[in-house]
């Protein structure tokens, strides 16, 4: 029974030599950590300083600049919407002024304004930085770059944005995407790809409206098949 308690002292004794050690080490650089930490504090109340006085002041700024852009964006008013009417800031303006401030949208909206007046080019830069968490808004920029690319002859590099918008929303609006990738890939002259697209509308989405029309589709490729 001795040796029994002996042997259950020894983590005891562990335990308070290495609390003993670190009183020893807390009291030999107490100045040290005193001056860390508050050096976190100092930082920690910039940062809020900043966060709350600049940052979210022009958040909000940002936004209500927004506001005649979207009005434009809604009556089709592409010039407008992107580059102001010269008493409000369009969405190029906005996001040349505030970035990413102005919210995520404002890059979707951008390049759909662009691709709507043909420069393809800015409308993929603006659609490649827009990032979000709803599929249904993230496939539909991808498409609009798979449309962007078609306009542009690129018609190569269009097919994988459509498929990756049809992938990514798994719902009916899903159909469209791929009719766009059959259409590409005939163009292509890849007559199997587009039959697997248009098959693939038939089966997953056939109460689509592109589901209601895609046998003359698919009737039309397996004829060039042929």
């Amino acid at each position: 029974m001795a040796k029994i308690n002996k042997e259950s002292s020894e983590p005891k004794a562990n335990v308070a030599e290495a609390l003993s050690k670190t009183e020893v080490f807390f009291e030999k650089n107490k100045k040290t950590i005193g001056y860390v930490a508050g050096g976190i504090i100092v930082v920690a109340a910039l940062i809020y300083a900043w966060y709350s006085l600049i940052y979210q002041p022009k958040q909000r700024e940002a936004v209500d600049q927004l506001f005649v852009a979207e009005r434009y964006f809604r009556l089709d008013s592409f010039n407008l919407a992107l580059n102001g009417d010269g008493n409000s800031l369009g969405f190029a303006q906005v996001i040349d002024k505030y970035g990413k401030k102005a919210g995520e949208a404002v890059f979707f909206d951008a390049g759909i304004c662009c691709l709507r007046l043909g420069d393809y080019d800015k409308a993929i830069d603006y659609l490649k930085k827009y990032s979000t968490k709803d599929n249904i808004m993230k496939a539909r920029a991808k498409a609009a770059i798979g449309d962007a690319l078609v306009n542009k002859g690129d018609i190569a590099a269009s097919v994988p944005y459509f498929e990756e918008a049809a992938s990514i929303s798994n719902n009916i609006f899903s159909a469209g995407y791929l009719q766009k990738a059959g259409i590409c890939y005939e163009e292509l002259g890849q007559l199997d790809k587009a039959l697997a697209a248009y098959n693939k509308i038939k089966n997953e989405f056939p109460n689509s409206p592109e589901g209601m029309e895609v046998q003359k589709f698919i009737s039309r490729v397996e004829a060039s098949i042929k």
